[in-house]
């Protein structure tokens, strides 16, 4: 079921305009990757995953509100673009919790924990071939959609006129979550 689940959500989070929306369906993608881990008796894994999940997640989730804000209330990732420039924090810290969800390799926090989960999908006596297959290819469009997402939002023609930075009240908290999503990864719970 965890995998299923992982694979439907992430198909629909490809089909998404709303930038919360994308975040949501990616939010029921990774739940499906813990009930995975738990499925195949990996429970320090799906633990594991919960915690990675919790800071780029939350990374992600207070990114898009600075873009919301920034460009009054908009929610559509049409109508926006080209933000990387107005809001360069923004921009970087999103792209790290983007990396870290879409589990880029070695140097995220969200590769070890996801790594984990379809290592122990594919090698428990519980495992087998369809889970892993199923597990490998939910993360496969979970990094079509969140990169769909960041190049729709932050690169192109921009699309409105966004209010500028204007706190360090909100920088403040992307930078530690951005930290927290590259560096977790090393505390890697004993396997299961």
């Amino acid at each position: 079921i965890g995998g299923a689940t992982a694979l439907f959500a992430a198909t629909i989070g490809t089909a998404q305009n709303d930038i919360k929306r994308v975040l949501a369906y990616s939010t029921v993608s990774q739940l499906g990757y813990m009930f995975l881990a738990m499925g195949v008796g990996a429970f320090a894994a799906g633990i594991f995953h919960l915690m990675t999940h919790a800071f780029f997640k939350a990374l992600l989730f207070l990114g898009a509100g600075c873009v919301i804000q920034a460009l009054h209330e908009e929610h559509n990732m049409f109508r926006m673009g080209g933000l990387r420039r107005e809001l360069p924090v923004t921009f970087w810290t999103f792209l790290i919790g983007s990396c870290s969800l879409a589990a880029l390799p070695l140097v995220t926090a969200g590769f070890y924990s996801k790594d984990l989960i379809l290592w122990v999908a594919w090698s428990s006596a519980d495992g087998s071939p369809w889970l892993w297959g199923a597990g490998l290819f939910g993360a496969f469009l979970t990094a079509i959609y969140t990169f769909r997402m960041v190049f729709l939002t932050f690169f192109g023609p921009a699309q409105g006129h966004p209010h500028p930075e204007r706190s360090y009240c909100l920088s403040l908290p992307l930078v530690i979550l951005a930290i927290a999503s590259t560096i977790a990864g090393v505390i890697e719970l004993p396997r299961t």
